[in-house]
């Protein structure tokens, strides 16, 4: 009788949550959680998500956990969040980065919007930046540059997570002083 209690409640609970919005559903691992991503919606198991890039596509778009991750408390809640870099990649020559936080909520971790940084940069260190910011250096091309050219000018983006929104504001966004890594 007990086990099927508890089966019941499991159901009733994984039932219960496949209903909730995705922003009511958090993980206990960030690398499990939800994240949007160019306005989609993509939930990374294990740090990774494989997807259709089209109904019925055999095209797939994957995203994936990079690294470059910085604990901190992004939101003021005083439990330290985790902010990281995640690819995007559709097949294409493109590889597109973004960062992203994941907020330490009493319930687990909630996924933020993403910041696209660049196709094809080069990530370098995320740092502790004032106040709850962060500051994320890469190495991009020059505005002329083709694609094929290799990342070489240093550019730092400074971003504070509004957690009400989930979404980053960025602050600065230019060339580093010193771009030498």
């Amino acid at each position: 009788m007990l086990l099927l209690l508890v089966i019941g409640a499991v159901f009733y609970v994984s039932q219960m949550s496949e209903h909730l919005p995705d922003n009511q559903v958090s993980a206990r691992d960030y690398k499990n959680a939800t994240y949007t991503v160019a306005g989609e919606k993509v939930r990374l198991v294990n740090g990774r998500s494989e997807t259709a890039v089209a109904p019925g596509s055999a095209s797939r778009m994957e995203t994936r956990y990079f690294g470059n991750e910085i604990s901190k408390d992004l939101d003021g809640d005083g439990r330290d969040d985790i902010a990281f870099l995640i690819t995007q990649n559709s097949g294409g020559s493109g590889t597109f980065f973004y960062v992203v936080a994941a907020v330490n909520k009493e319930h687990g971790y909630e996924g933020s919007d993403a910041v696209l940084l660049g196709d094809r940069i080069a990530p370098q260190a995320t740092e502790s930046g004032p106040g709850k910011s962060i500051i994320v250096n890469y190495l991009d091309r020059l505005p002329n540059q083709p694609m094929t050219a290799a990342p070489s000018d240093g550019k730092s983006m400074r971003l504070i997570l509004d957690a009400r929104t989930m979404q980053f504001g960025v602050f600065h966004s230019g060339a580093r002083k010193d771009t030498s890594l």
